[in-house]
């Protein structure tokens, strides 16, 4: 197992998803089921 950040160490996914989703969620005008569906395109499965 990898080291992660201590601050996501209860996290489902790493802090470089988590921080992919949240860029994508403040940097452009979109949904969080919109973000869901980018992440999925890429084949990351997440739920809010």
């Amino acid at each position: 197992m990898t080291d992660r950040d201590p601050l996501y160490r209860r996290h489902r996914f790493p802090a470089e998803i988590i921080a992919h989703a949240v860029w994508l969620y403040f940097r452009f005008p979109l949904s969080l089921r919109m973000v869901e569906d980018m992440l999925a395109a890429r084949g990351i499965i997440v739920s809010h």
